[in-house]
């Protein structure tokens, strides 16, 4: 891959690539015109090839896209290949169902661990991975080479876990608590997931599509 640095609304738009081709592969559909691509993706073929050309290309003209092929290209783009390490904080609602429900493997993590307050559960297993008291959390974070944590806690216990993670090393977050990781750590990775924000914003287009 080139130097050239590639805009956020193209990253953002590989992990759709890699969904709709994935499904394509189940489907046993084993070429793809960026034409069909596009329709899929909702965009224009322009784009598509315009997307892919930042990283090579990969098409062929009057072939399209070997879809097998593209799908690996965008896994190693995207770094899926070599899970990242991750730990989980906060088993409640959302931490549970993240731990069970997704399938992280397959979106470059490791879960290696989960951490929480509630004694009731240490011990307990989700999917694989245990559940560790948040003491233990520091240590546990050095001694794996943790890369990356998962942040489903109440948002007045982040600030405090944040910092012993970045201390620990970790400078690599999908957060859920609304704290602003950023302003205390700039030099962090972060992915902010604001539900409440999104649902707002669905009751907004809803609004507009009624007037």
């Amino acid at each position: 891959m080139s130097n050239v640095r590639i805009s956020k609304s193209v990253i953002k738009r590989l992990p759709r690539y890699y969904r709709f081709l994935s499904e394509l592969e189940e489907q046993g559909v084993e070429r793809v015109s960026s034409g069909k691509l596009a329709q899929i993706m909702r965009t224009t073929a322009s784009q598509v090839r315009q997307d892919l050309n930042h990283f090579g290309g990969f098409g062929h003209q009057g072939y399209g896209y070997s879809v097998p092929t593209l799908r690996e290209e965008i896994i190693n783009i995207l770094g899926l290949g070599n899970p990242h390490k991750a730990v989980l904080i906060g088993a409640g609602h959302i931490g549970t169902a993240i731990a069970s429900r997704l399938s992280l493997d397959r979106m470059g993590f490791s879960l290696e661990g989960i951490f929480d307050v509630n004694g009731d559960i240490i011990g307990d297993k989700i999917n694989g991975a245990e559940i560790y008291p948040l003491q233990r959390l520091k240590d546990f974070c050095r001694e794996n080479k943790i890369e990356a944590a998962f942040l489903c806690m109440p948002k007045n216990a982040a600030p405090e876990v944040v910092a012993e993670l970045y201390g620990s090393g970790v400078k690599s977050f999908w957060n859920f608590t609304h704290y602003d990781i950023l302003a205390d750590f700039p030099d962090a990775v972060v992915e902010n997931v604001h539900l409440s924000d999104m649902l707002m914003t669905l009751c907004y287009r809803m609004n507009e599509t009624e007037d």
